[in-house]
């Protein structure tokens, strides 16, 4: 689910536009680097705490 939240959300933006993506999905940690890679954008850096993740994803 946070891929699909991420990529409808992404197409809002303007490529070099950045959004933090916050899940506690733990495949997340696999499933949104992928989505980086296969569409496009640039995964600047990510974060996890105690049951979460976030993920700062700066469109291509």
């Amino acid at each position: 689910m946070p891929v699909l939240k991420s990529r409808k959300a992404m197409r809002a933006l303007l490529p070099g536009e950045e959004i933090w993506v916050e899940t506690t999905d733990p495949l997340a940690a696999i499933d949104i680097p992928n989505f980086c890679r296969t569409d496009g954008h640039l995964l600047v850096g990510s974060e996890s705490g105690d049951g979460f993740q976030r993920f700062l994803i700066a469109k291509g």
